[in-house]
């Protein structure tokens, strides 16, 4: 059966957002402003609303791109990038060292919409000064949408336009809504991202031995927080009640099938800024943090060609 979709422009403190409703799925975005995602809800039946892609109340935008909200789009390279022990630094492959933002130059960058229809959004980056600086490549970086009634796609696509080939790492950096369920707190769910190694990065920006979590834990585990997860049996990291059941399980997938192994150092980053923030990210990436430097998960574009990342996030009924 063909579920109802509707796209339509609101205002929102003096910006105009992008809404469509997917079934019983409304998303937000401001694809002009770093290609972001900012909400995802969902109605039941009932009238009640689950919230799964928080986004804060705000009185303005000012800071819009470092809102704790949405989905952030990480690009060219994930979380704190060093050169030799000193942080928002890379150094390329001429040797030559190059500034590198916090989570990199897309979230705060200027987009061109390609696409918006009731499918979802296209959008392009419109690298400025500053991001020509940190990243001097002739490429073209683009962020897909496609939204289902229970669900989302996202695709990255970096086309390299030059003659030299180009070094990405990149991610995403989803808010979602935890706890869902009023009266319930953290301890109430369990998360599972079955990994093998389990990194965490020092003040020098190099990768250490993280904790020694097993597959599934409570999502009130301390040792979830800023923890890097590699070496994945699979490649989809689920977020449930802790009673059992997969009615309301929040899934993130890295690819499109979920019955492949995942791609070599594909990373699920966990975080959140505080025990009893209203939000908990669980970060799908091509590899961990500072990859020019470590050269774990690091990929290269060859001249001419285009490589992508694909994640897909979607909700059991």
């Amino acid at each position: 059966m063909t579920c109802l979709r509707m796209f339509e422009t609101v205002p929102y403190l003096g910006q105009i957002l992008h809404r469509w409703q997917v079934g019983q799925s409304t998303f937000l975005a401001l694809p002009e402003r770093g290609a972001r995602l900012m909400n995802w809800h969902l109605t039941h039946a009932d009238g009640s609303v689950r919230d799964v892609i928080h986004w804060p109340e705000l009185a303005d935008l000012d800071n819009f791109s470092s809102v704790r909200g949405g989905n952030p789009i990480l690009f060219p390279f994930n979380a704190r990038a060093f050169d030799r022990g000193d942080i928002h630094f890379w150094r390329d492959a001429d040797d030559i060292r190059r500034p590198m933002p916090m989570h990199g130059i897309a979230r705060q960058g200027k987009f061109r919409i390609d696409r918006a229809d009731a499918t979802g959004f296209s959008a392009t980056l419109l690298p400025d000064d500053a991001a020509r600086q940190a990243y001097p490549y002739d490429y073209e970086f683009t962020v897909g949408y496609r939204f289902a009634s229970a669900g989302l796609t996202c695709e990255f696509v970096l086309k390299n336009l030059s003659s030299r080939p180009i070094p990405w790492s990149a991610g995403h950096h989803f808010y979602f809504t935890a706890p869902w369920e009023d009266g319930r707190t953290r301890a109430d769910y369990q998360l599972t991202v079955p990994a093998t190694r389990r990194l965490r990065q020092d003040k020098a920006g190099q990768l250490v031995p993280g904790p020694n979590l097993p597959a599934t834990a409570a999502l009130s585990n301390p040792d979830w927080i800023d923890t890097f997860h590699l070496g994945l049996s699979a490649p989809v990291a689920t977020l449930s009640p802790a009673t059992g059941g997969s009615s309301g399980t929040l899934s993130v997938s890295i690819g499109m099938d979920k019955k492949l192994p995942p791609p070599a150092d594909a990373t699920f980053v966990t975080w959140s800024g505080s025990p009893d923030a209203p939000y908990f990210c669980i970060e799908p990436w091509m590899g961990p943090a500072n990859a020019p430097e470590t050269k774990l998960g690091l990929h290269w574009v060859p001249p001419g060609r285009s490589e992508s990342f694909v994640v897909q996030v979607g909700l059991a009924s």
